[in-house]
């Protein structure tokens, strides 16, 4: 019975540092920047480590053409390059947490964000 109280006290104990943990990180990804782009950098994205999408640049060419059409393809398509690195860098700092250990089934749970 003394052992089962133990073990619980010892999860407690790692269950405050592993969310003190997931904190430092989850701070560390809101101060990173990424960029996606498409169409030779004619739309750029900047969105930080948690998703965020913090500026979107259109280059001036793409006004004068008056491109409906061309702005609501790229648009998405720098977007989606964006959120793949944010992507990678939250599979980066899983890895840092875990040491490197290869966790199965990461990648995809990470794919969903």
């Amino acid at each position: 019975m003394f052992k089962n109280l133990t073990d619980m006290a010892n999860l407690l104990k790692q269950s405050t540092s592993i969310a003190k943990r997931v904190q430092e990180i989850r701070s560390q990804l809101a101060a990173e920047v990424v960029t996606g782009s498409a169409g030779a950098d004619l739309i750029r994205v900047e969105v930080n480590g948690i998703g965020e999408v913090l500026r979107l640049c259109i280059a001036d060419e793409l006004f004068q053409k008056h491109d409906k059409e061309l702005l609501e393809e790229l648009i998405p398509v720098a977007l989606n390059d964006a959120l793949s690195k944010v992507r990678s860098l939250h599979v980066e700092k899983v890895k840092e947490v875990t040491g490197g250990i290869s966790v199965p089934g990461l990648d995809e749970a990470l794919g969903g964000l």
